[in-house]
């Protein structure tokens, strides 16, 4: 059975989580995790982390991960950026990652309020984020050397707002 939890930096589970990130996303491309820190010094300690993890023979494995980077836009509100989403290749396609995003988004506007939630996401990774409801801005940009799409989705509103 696979349970989402949220971690912080200092977890044993955070080394798995880093790696996982970096098999399935930044090696890739030719990155390491170092290079992930350098291109935004501090994120990493300022984001929350959720990982997906199973009970294994050899103890606790990580097979998803997730972050969850909060700030305020230029209008003042708060919102959080989803990065670093991954899943291992071995357990895709089992809702391991919509499972992520729910609790994440969950988090971010149940429990902190945030106004919205984005991400870059790379173009082959647009359907997932759509079949959850978000929104995608139409401009491609390039990030880490790969097309991207900014995606969205904003606070659900009040049941006695929705009339």
């Amino acid at each position: 059975m696979v349970k989402i939890t949220h971690i912080s930096i200092d977890d044993p589970l955070y080394e798995q989580e880093k790696t996982l990130r970096t098999s399935i996303l930044l090696e890739p491309i030719g990155f390491t995790f170092d290079d992930y820190l350098d291109m935004a010094p501090g994120r990493e300690e300022k984001s929350e982390h959720y990982v997906a993890i199973v009970d294994h023979p050899t103890g606790t494995k990580v097979v998803g991960t997730a972050t969850l980077y909060i700030s305020e836009n230029e209008d003042g509100q708060r919102i959080g950026k989803v990065q670093q989403v991954c899943v291992d290749p071995q357990r895709q396609g089992e809702g391991i990652g919509r499972r992520l995003m729910i609790a994440m988004e969950a988090r971010g506007f149940g429990e902190l309020a945030l106004e919205q939630l984005y991400c870059h996401a790379q173009l082959n990774a647009m359907p997932f984020y759509e079949r959850l409801g978000w929104s995608v801005d139409d401009e491609v940009f390039l990030e880490a050397g790969i097309e991207h799409k900014k995606m969205y989705i904003a606070a659900p509103k009040p049941i006695d707002q929705e009339r």
